[in-house]
């Protein structure tokens, strides 16, 4: 268990695998959804795009937990982190970064123009765990 991303967690971040994301809202009515981009902003901070305003949003607006599942594409390790939402961000760098990582995601899969980046939410890092020893 940790709370930092390590060096070895990067390709994890690229996007080659989907990520999914588990909220649940206040009555505990869980969503589990595949979402666009985990961007690295720090070793304590990741972001998330919010390109819909959609049930893991009102979700996280009750609650401000969530766990994310991330795949390494190299070396198929999973990692599960559990995080704190802290703020919406639609400007600034990590929100030009992420717009310009959705436009490339989207001209791989033939979309160019389709995606539109509302905001980069930025979550703190509780705690990450490898949940598949490789």
């Amino acid at each position: 268990m940790s709370k930092f991303i390590t060096e070895e967690m990067m390709p994890a971040f690229e996007g080659v695998i989907p990520a999914v994301i588990a909220s649940c809202s206040a009555d505990g009515i869980p969503n589990v959804t595949y979402i666009s981009q985990v961007y690295y902003v720090d070793e304590q901070h990741v972001a998330i795009s919010r390109q819909f305003f959609n049930k893991t949003i009102c979700n996280i607006t009750e609650n401000p937990m969530a766990q994310v599942i991330l795949t390494c594409p190299v070396t198929y390790a999973i990692y599960k982190m559990l995080l704190r939402f802290r703020e919406s961000q639609s400007l600034g760098p990590v929100f030009e970064e992420m717009t310009l990582q959705l436009e490339v995601i989207a001209g791989v899969q033939g979309k160019s123009g389709v995606f539109h980046l509302l905001a980069a939410d930025i979550y703190e890092i509780l705690e990450i765990n490898q949940i598949n020893p490789v």
